[in-house]
């Protein structure tokens, strides 16, 4: 099998057109594979001839090749020329367009969401929650968001005329600009700085072409700090991206010609072993990796290695538990195939994939590794990890769960609107490490909220009907059990007012995150959040505590051994 990779990249979204085949001679193979397209090939051939309405070739062939991929794994995708531009952003960081996220509201219009810090959609006078009515003569009614993003992508140097309605803007609601494309290249740190405590500060969100140099850039002002005591490096949230960036990254902190990973696949040809190429930035300031469920693929490998090679102490909730590699492969007309080619393992040998989409449960859905069925492996010094389930932090944080009330504000925009109708009557805010979300402001969210139009997600409510149902239909109904559901109805109905009260410190976060997105971009919410951030708190009292970190990382049993 003969396959020159030119990048393997590891998370992210992109596809494959590859058919499952069963085990056997290459040449029995061979035969199964030729017989069965030809079998598609005649069916759709009858369909196109005789079916009774006419087909649309190109929506049938990828509902086709759709089907198939998802049989295989989420992360093999098939990409026709028009679709590729999300893949370049992955990988490269860079498309050109104005620079801005867009998202559906809820009547499905699309709006501005989040216009990047310096982009041409920001210096234009874009703002979040700017409707779209017009690009260039085009009505975008009925578009959808896909569309409508296309349609502000193009080459740089060319003009798009963008016409928005802007909310609670008076008379003048109706707004057009013109705005030059340019080529947008998508910032993976979008802040980096030092902790009041002297510990260095990084938020990474993806691991594109840019990331290895952002987090350099970082590292270097921290050198010229004489007080640094530490550095933390923020993957919450970071779904992964090239592979090359995370050793890259890695390299940073262990010395030069560390074996960060190994990937294995049905063939030799993708075996590999990637090490660390430079001297390390940084080989001995004591370092802690934070990660959440959202932290994957690249995430991973960066915050399994360090933990394997007892580098850094890992802070937070167990990670998502990708360890598949991704590569491209170019497919007639243009198309783009990414495609799983192997599975990868990190220093102590480990394998941190949590499905094994090789098999499936009876139910059709895929199955998880039981933790009954993990392995023990060892660190450097000894310590023990798993594998099969993602990385496990050395420091655990509970994070709660979301209550639906809150999933109802976000989903639903309340905090999103609010925010840019507080903007709207607000020209400046406190600094993102002096604003706070008062009761003032928090009573004036809740005003905002129409009940009437508040959509709840009733799961009490509808779990005493449907309980009540079953005692009726099971003969338990009598005037003892339909007092006690009187006093359950009662005693579970929501309360509008009530819940924004229990839950206001979630809800806070997020309505925070909103208004400062407003001012600050990207950076203002997570300035805001560091320094009550208890994830960043825990990190920083390990890095402030040589002894508990020896700890932790197991220096000081290695020392005993010894």
């Amino acid at each position: 099998m003969n396959k020159t990779l030119k990048k393997a990249l590891v998370g992210g979204t992109v596809a494959l057109m590859a058919l499952p085949v069963a085990i056997g001679s290459p040449k029995s193979d061979d035969a199964a594979i030729a017989r069965n397209l030809d079998i598609f090939n005649s069916v759709y051939k009858e369909l196109n001839t005789f079916y009774v309405d006419t087909l649309d070739p190109q929506k049938s062939i990828q509902t086709a090749i759709d089907a198939m991929l998802e049989d295989i794994d989420p992360y093999t995708e098939y990409f026709p020329a028009k679709k590729q531009d999300e893949l370049t952003v992955i990988s490269t960081g860079e498309y050109g367009g104005i620079g801005s996220f867009i998202m559906s509201d809820t009547l499905k219009r699309t709006c501005i969401s989040e216009p990047y810090e310096g982009s041409p959609a920001a210096r234009a006078g874009l703002k979040p929650g700017d409707r779209i009515i017009k690009i260039d003569t085009s009505d975008v009614k009925g578009w959808t968001q896909d569309k409508v993003s296309e349609h502000l992508k193009g080459q740089a140097k060319t003009m798009v005329k963008v016409t928005v309605v802007r909310p609670y803007s008076g008379a003048d609601s109706v707004k057009t600009f013109n705005i030059m494309r340019e080529k947008i290249k998508v910032n993976p740190v979008p802040y980096y700085g030092l902790t009041r405590d002297s510990i260095g500060y990084i938020y990474l969100t993806t691991f594109n072409e840019n990331s290895a140099d952002a987090v350099k850039a970082a590292l270097l002002s921290f050198k010229q700090h004489l007080g640094l005591k530490g550095v933390i490096l923020d993957l919450r949230g970071n779904g992964g991206g090239l592979l090359e960036s995370a050793v890259q990254i890695v390299g940073y902190f262990v010395p030069k010609g560390t074996e960060v990973l190994k990937q294995k696949g049905r063939d030799k040809q993708s075996e590999k072993s990637y090490k660390t190429t430079e001297k390390p930035l940084m080989p001995t300031v004591p370092l802690a990796v934070l990660v959440d469920g959202g932290s994957a693929s690249a995430s991973e490998i960066t915050a399994g290695s360090l933990q394997d090679l007892d580098r850094a102490v890992i802070v937070g909730a167990r990670s998502f538990g990708k360890g598949l590699v991704q590569t491209t492969r170019q497919l007639p007309y243009d198309g783009l195939l990414k495609v799983t080619i192997a599975k990868y393992y990190i220093p102590s040998g480990r394998l941190i994939q949590e499905i094994d989409y090789s098999h499936r449960n009876p139910d059709g859905s895929y199955a998880r590794v039981p933790d009954s069925l993990t392995h023990v492996f060892h660190t450097a010094h000894g310590r023990e990890v798993r594998d099969g389930g993602g990385i496990t932090p050395d420091v655990k944080v509970q994070y709660p769960e979301l209550s639906r009330v809150v999933l109802n504000v976000v989903r639903d925009n309340w905090a999103f609107n609010f925010a840019t109708k507080y903007a709207a009557e607000h020209p400046t805010i406190a600094a993102p490490d002096k604003f706070v979300v008062d009761d003032s402001l928090y009573n004036q969210f809740k005003r905002f909220i129409d009940p009437a139009k508040f959509h709840y997600d009733k799961v009490c409510e509808d779990g005493v009907a449907r309980l009540k149902k079953v005692a009726k239909a099971e003969g338990y109904m009598n005037d003892s059990t339909e007092a006690v559901f009187g006093k359950l109805e009662k005693l579970l109905k929501h309360d509008l007012n009530h819940d924004l009260d229990v839950h206001r410190k979630e809800i806070t976060q997020y309505l925070s995150d909103e208004i400062l997105k407003r001012y600050y971009y990207q950076r203002g919410p997570v300035i805001n959040q560091l320094n009550s951030d208890e994830t960043v708190a825990k990190a920083t009292e390990v890095l402030l505590n040589r002894e508990q970190l020896n700890k932790t990382l197991g220096i000081a049993q290695k020392k005993h051994k010894k």
